[in-house]
């Protein structure tokens, strides 16, 4: 238990703090300064490489006591100096769970993990204090569940657990959704704000997911280049569009609508960037009867999903033309979300997938299947050695040309489909062939001349000593011709020219990231899988993975992502493959898989901020990106909207 007069300290005080890793000449803090108050709920955001992870781990004592460097400045945690503190003493002050939360898990036990800190610290009082922290995290009910037995959302639980177990008054965690599914993701985030709000713990977040921020933060401090440019309220934060983007992080989707809205009102209904055979789109023609030419949209804009539907509405209110135009009719198919053309089908049977009906030519190209799943079965033998079924007689088919995104809750057997695909695993039963060969007959080497697989912890990939061997190796070691000219191209796309002669594991998650992509991409394979590509990626860089693998498209026939990127999936999917449970439990495309909310509900996904902004307005089908909802909101203003779909009849 703190002193009285500590409480009123502020929870975090770094003034003035520079820090050089070892080998490094560039300062990875560069005289940063932050200020956080005790309770607060704050957000550092800033892009990958910018002293985030570093920042944070001043706060716990891990520099300058365990990273050894250059360091200079001042770092206070609840008024005492940080300095004058072991990692040991300060570990009581400040809870901190790591992107790679699973690095935290060492015991067998949710009960024994729990329990770890607190008795290592020989506390008499340990099992009552890991009791409250599961408590806390909802975890009670699992206490004598063993740790390989938990999905990936309930093990971040337990890391988060683990830290609370000495009752800090601050709690760090990094990318706290990073790893998740969007269900899970909200669910560690609800925690956070228990822990808050009835806790009064002092929540510190690292985050590149500004739809999280916008929901669940209070304050957002910036970092660029090693220092804190600025700390705002959220909402103030948010609407620093400026500053975002510059550094390449996104707004929530539903900012950027208003932006985008905004923008084409001030251009009599042009919209902006929009350019088709070098011409601007005209989205409306009556803007000026209308009123509504160099109209500007109120700020701040929203940045959550209630704030807009309140928005919008208001703005539907004062400028639209009678309620007929907006009405539609409950009898209307599309009324309901679903269109008389809609080819999914409800299968009485769950174990069965959702896949729609129709010509098999008109759902993917005319070209030859490159993976086929016949009957496919993976099991593995648990601790009791009994048999665990991760996927249960998969029947599939893929096709060259496809964007398949392979999605699905934590645990429901994403990346073992991929590791049957890549031959890491063989099947227990059924089989499965690539390119017409059984990869029971293949080895790994053979298969990887084809398929490329990028592994969801990035470390797991790296062998050498620096970047540009890193990726370089692969090519080098199959004498692949102009091997020299392709690693430098990856090292720039990925900008890693910077990073090249840096230990990739000494780099950060998002800095890693970008290699394990690089290493993937720069084979040039038929067939590359990702696994969770975009975690841990700041927004610039992730822009930057689309790129690239449009780019890819020349040379590799099909491209499979298992992702919980909801965004990812409905800007570049052409198909999207749900598995539940080990089985597939649909197949379609992204408007056919989210038109069924049943499907999403169980396999632990959740609707994008737009797809949920279109939902409460009414909009069906939904839209699925910021400029397409911009572009309706302006028909439904300027008179001009004629499609069945409108805004519902309550905002009216």
């Amino acid at each position: 238990m703190h002193k009285p007069f500590l409480h009123e300290a502020p929870a975090i005080r770094i003034a003035d703090v520079t820090f050089v890793y070892p080998g490094s000449e560039q300062p990875v803090l560069n005289e940063a300064s932050l200020h956080i108050r005790r309770g607060s709920f704050t957000a550092i955001i800033g892009g990958n490489g910018c002293g985030k992870s570093t920042l944070c781990k001043l706060f716990n004592g891990l520099i300058p006591h365990y990273y050894s460097g250059d360091f200079t400045g001042t770092v206070e945690i609840c008024g005492v100096s940080a300095e004058n503190r072991t990692v040991s003493e300060l570990s009581r002050m400040v809870g901190y769970v790591y992107q790679d939360f699973d690095n935290q898990l060492v015991r067998p036990t949710v009960m024994d993990e729990a329990n770890f800190a607190p008795l290592n610290y020989g506390l008499p009082d340990y099992r009552a204090m890991g009791a409250r922290a599961l408590d806390m995290c909802g975890l009670t009910h699992l206490k004598e569940r063993y740790i390989w037995e938990l999905s990936g959302g309930q093990k971040h639980l337990l890391a988060l657990a683990g830290a609370l177990s000495l009752e800090p008054d601050i709690l760090v965690v990094d990318e706290p959704v990073s790893q998740l599914d969007p269900q899970h993701a909200k669910q560690v985030y609800n925690v956070l704000r228990q822990l808050n709000q009835v806790h009064g713990k002092t929540v510190i977040v690292i985050e590149h997911h500004t739809e999280f921020i916008g929901d669940y933060c209070e304050e957002v401090c910036l970092m660029e280049q090693g220092k804190v440019l600025w700390q705002r309220p959220v909402v103030q934060a948010l609407n620093s569009l400026d500053d975002l983007e510059r550094l390449g992080i996104q707004p929530p989707q539903v900012t950027k609508a208003a932006v985008q809205l905004s923008s084409i009102l001030l251009n009599g209904g042009i919209a902006p960037g929009s350019l088709q055979d070098g011409h601007s789109i005209m989205v409306g023609s009556n803007s000026h009867s209308m009123g509504l030419s160099g109209y500007q949209l109120q700020q701040p804009y929203p940045i959550t999903a209630e704030e807009a539907e309140v928005y919008f509405g208001e703005l539907l209110h004062r400028h639209t033309a009678p309620p007929s135009l907006l009405d539609h009719s409950p009898t209307d198919a599309r009324a309901g979300g679903i269109s008389p053309a809609d080819t999914t089908v409800k299968n009485p049977d769950d174990n069965q997938p959702r896949i729609l009906q129709g010509d098999e030519t008109e759902r993917h190209p005319e070209h030859g299947t490159l993976v086929h799943f016949n009957r496919s079965v993976l099991r593995y033998r648990t601790i009791h050695k009994a048999e665990h079924e991760v996927l249960r007689g998969i029947n599939l088919r893929l096709y060259e040309g496809e964007r398949i995104a392979l999605v699905g809750n934590n645990g429901a057997g994403k990346s073992s489909l991929l590791k049957l695909i890549a031959g890491i695993a063989k099947p227990s039963g059924g089989s499965v062939s690539i390119m017409g060969r059984n990869t029971k007959d293949l080895s790994m080497e053979q298969i990887s001349a084809n398929v490329a697989y990028v592994f969801q912890n990035p470390e797991d990939m790296f062998i050498e000593d620096n970047v540009y061997k890193e990726v370089a190796y692969g090519l080098k070691s199959r004498r692949h011709p102009e091997a020299e000219d392709k690693v430098q191209r990856m090292l720039t796309h990925f900008r890693l020219q910077s990073l090249k002669e840096r230990d990739a594991r000494l780099l950060s998650g998002g800095q890693q990231r970008r290699v394990s992509l690089a290493i993937g991409a720069a084979m040039m394979p038929r067939l590359i899988l990702l696994d969770e590509p975009t975690a841990n990626l700041d927004m610039s860089t992730r822009e930057e993975l689309l790129g690239t693998l449009q780019e890819l498209e020349g040379h590799v026939r099909t491209v499979i992502i298992a992702t919980h990127d909801m965004q990812l999936v409905h800007e570049w999917a052409t198909r999207v493959i749900v598995l539940n449970q080990g089985v597939v439990a649909g197949d379609g495309t992204v408007s056919e898989i989210f038109a069924d909310s049943e499907l999403i509900s169980r396999a632990g996904l959740v609707p994008t901020q737009m797809m949920d902004l279109s939902t409460r307005l009414g909009v069906l089908p939904p839209t699925s990106s910021p400029a397409e909802f911009a572009q309706y909101m302006y028909g439904i203003l300027s008179g001009k909207e004629i499609h069945c779909h409108a805004a519902s009849p309550q905002l009216v």
